[in-house]
């Protein structure tokens, strides 16, 4: 195809019309829609209650009512069999080495994994996240309930002086069993709460950097509490600030008494684990399900624990006694409510934003969408009426929905039947696992974490991409790391929002010139076509413009013009003070005698005189400055505050007063709402000073400028 022809192909974009301003759109182009319905009308509207709504409530609130009854069991029922089963599996010993974490008895891990899987199947809308319990929540639950119920306070009496001092392990488990529970039901609440308040965009402060730092700072917090297990020395567990460091220091000044057969026990369960995830990685696509490896670590250490009396011979520390049956319901204890407020907010915030990111992502590979708030209520009714049942806070667990999904499950189905394998260990054959070595549980909680550490390649990725998102990754990795968990997220948290503030104080401004024969208006500096008009300044910076950054406008605007007021008006002061000392002089002349007049003429001064007379003229009508018009482009604009309209106000009566007019240029109509609103086009400030469009407001420029070329000395 040639030039002509591929020139004749384009499409072709014409328009002629008058230049327009926002006076002229307000009066004759476009006129707003009357609202007729009152509020009291849209409130009742809304309120008014019909079938239609009723129904889509309930088809909402429980949205297991939407795909149950069309479910296609021929093409999905064995695949989420095969799935359920596969990541019943991965739940069980996932469960039992969780609730380590979190700090109480392995039982309660199961009851975990059990009843919030079981509700998530009626109330969520992700068909691949494997609800249940997760590492990073499970710490921060086990970080509060070590802080409430700590070693010291069930100390027993020695009965010799000898004796060291023995802890009451019974009463200190039920103590962090009450606090783990209740701060489950404030959890429950407040994701509920946020729910129905529609406030599922509360995650997207928890942006991708933060979230990843965050968990890789909770993956380090995690392999350092499971140490002691690992090397099966007994030390307290820390919590709070620097708790990791003190963690580490305890095990290092013990590490003189490690067990030699649980720390063999331990390593043996890692390279098994770690090959067999490997294996998994690497033949995905040809097995049919992964190697269930954890399982197998569970049921082989459970039996070698067993058949050598690894526990009473070794002293090898063992999960201990799993009661067989389902607690019934009861009431959490209220009273510790107040001083885990804080503590169920962090926890309530992160176990959302985990599972509805994930969610997400599943929703987006297999074409389906998830209801953020919807999400919300789900893992508030979760963790709420679970929380009756003694189990603690959960979210969807990375890993095993890596298995849900890559096992063939459809729908939440998968889940459910998950939940009933766990079901089958807790009312059956839960006291199998009575002898399983806590180091086999440690070693699979380790290596689950390989992929959170894998997160320490976006340093690198991120330095080459964007400082500011590394800096909040670096920042929520060292404040959660050495500060702990909960505090490390409010530090991360307040940063991400400081980083917000500092873009928007700092924008990327510009002078933008015309590119010839288009309607384009470019950055001058950075494009070699871009070319001003003369006499016209069209400044760009991509940013709104309120309290934190209008000063800073400002001085840009002055800056990257050229044009101060401040400087004009001191040219204007000295050319007065020029004036009034020539027309002084011009008076003198005025009573020279004619004798005097002659001489000078014999002599050449008066010549002289007159020329410099008429430069000195030519001064005074000389325009202060060569530029006649600023243009402020508010394209990128997307809001102002009072602050910022005060600002841009003043600055243009400053320019005004040195006869330079200045212009605004591709303001949207929702901030030009908000003008109104702050009753800016007072004064000198008319609408006729707003254009639609960049190039509305050269034309208008250059034509006044043209009808106007006589500039007066004020």
């Amino acid at each position: 195809m040639d030039p002509e022809e591929a020139a004749d192909s384009q499409l072709m974009y014409s328009i002629d019309r008058p230049v327009y301003d926002e006076a002229f759109l307000r009066t004759q182009l476009l006129h707003r829609k009357e609202n007729s319905t009152t509020l009291r009308q849209r409130l009742a509207n809304h309120c008014r209650c019909s079938t239609e709504k009723a129904k889509a409530a309930v088809l909402t609130f429980l949205p297991i009512l939407t795909w149950l009854p069309s479910y296609p069991v021929k093409q999905y029922l064995l695949s989420d069999v095969v799935s359920g089963l596969s990541t019943g599996v991965v739940q069980l010993p996932q469960g039992l080495a969780y609730a380590m974490l979190a700090a109480v008895p392995p039982v309660y891990g199961l009851y975990s994994s059990f009843y919030p899987v079981l509700l998530y199947t009626f109330f969520g809308t992700s068909r691949h996240i494997s609800i249940g319990t997760f590492a990073v929540v499970s710490l921060m639950i086990g970080g509060v309930a070590v802080r409430e119920a700590p070693d010291s306070m069930f100390i027993l009496p020695a009965n010799g002086s000898n004796m060291s001092d023995v802890v009451d392990v019974a009463a200190r488990d039920a103590k962090r069993v009450q606090v783990a529970v209740v701060l489950t039901t404030l959890v429950g609440i407040i994701q509920f709460v946020f729910g129905l308040l529609r406030f599922g965009f509360v995650a997207i402060y928890l942006t991708e950097p933060l979230v990843r730092g965050f968990t890789t700072a909770a993956a380090v917090h995690v392999v350092v509490s499971q140490l002691k297990y690992l090397l099966g020395v007994k030390t307290p567990r820390f919590s709070g600030p620097l708790s990791v460091i003190f963690s580490v220091s305890a095990v290092v000044s013990d590490i003189t008494s490690t067990n030699v057969t649980t720390l063999i026990l331990g390593l043996v369960c890692l390279v098994f684990l770690y090959v067999i995830k490997d294996l998994n990685e690497r033949f995905k696509k040809k097995l049919p399900i992964p190697i269930p490896g954890e399982i197998i670590v569970v049921i082989v250490s459970t039996g070698v624990s067993y058949g050598l009396l690894l526990s009473e011979d070794y002293s090898v520390g063992v999960v201990g006694k799993i009661p067989t049956g389902l607690l019934p319901p009861s009431l959490p204890d209220f009273s510790l409510l107040p001083s885990l407020v804080t503590d169920s907010f962090a926890i309530a915030i992160v176990g959302f934003s985990m599972g509805v990111s994930l969610a997400k992502i599943f929703a987006l590979k297999h074409g389906y969408t998830v209801d953020g708030n919807q999400e919300l209520i789900a893992l508030g009714l979760c963790n709420f009426i679970s929380s009756f049942f003694q189990t603690f806070a959960i979210t969807c667990s990375m890993s095993r929905s890596l298995v849900q999904e890559s096992t063939g499950g459809k729908t939440q189905i998968a889940g459910l039947l998950s939940s009933l394998v766990v079901l089958l260990v807790v009312v059956a054959i839960g006291f199998v696992f009575q002898p399983l070595p806590q180091t086999a549980l440690a070693a699979i909680i380790m290596v689950n974490l390989l992929g959170m550490f894998k997160q320490f390649r976006d340093i690198p990725a991120l330095w080459r991409t964007s400082k500011i998102e590394l800096a909040i990754w670096l920042v929520a990795f060292v404040a959660s790391v050495l500060l702990g968990l909960d505090y490390g997220l409010l530090v991360a948290v307040a940063f991400a929002i400081i980083t917000v503030i500092y873009r928007t104080q700092s924008p990327k401004s510009a002078v933008l010139g015309h590119v010839s024969g288009t309607g384009l208006y470019c950055d001058v500096d950075e494009y070699e076509e871009a070319a001003e008009y003369e006499g016209i300044k069209i400044f760009h910076s991509n940013s709104s413009i309120y309290f934190a950054n209008s000063d800073l406008y400002v001085n840009t605007l002055k800056e990257k013009t050229g044009v101060n007021p401040e400087d004009l008006q001191a040219v204007r002061k000295a050319r007065r003070k020029l004036k009034e000392k020539y027309e002084e002089q011009g008076v003198t002349h005025e009573v020279l005698s004619h004798n005097n007049v002659a001489e000078e003429q014999r002599n050449g001064q008066l010549e002289d005189r007159h020329s410099e007379s008429d430069l000195e003229e030519a001064v005074f009508i000389e325009p202060l400055c060569t530029v006649h018009s600023i243009i402020l482009d508010w394209t990128s604009a997307s809001f102002i505050d009072s602050v910022g309209a005060k600002a841009i106000k003043q600055v243009m009566k400053e320019y005004a007063a040195v006869d330079v007019k200045v212009v605004i240029a591709g303001c949207n109509r929702t901030l030009l709402s908000e003008l109104d609103a702050l009753q800016f086009f007072t004064g000198i400030v008319t609408p006729e000073t707003v254009f639609p469009t960049v190039h509305d407001a050269v034309l208008r420029c250059q034509h006044s400028n043209s009808n106007s070329q006589v500039y007066i000395l004020k």
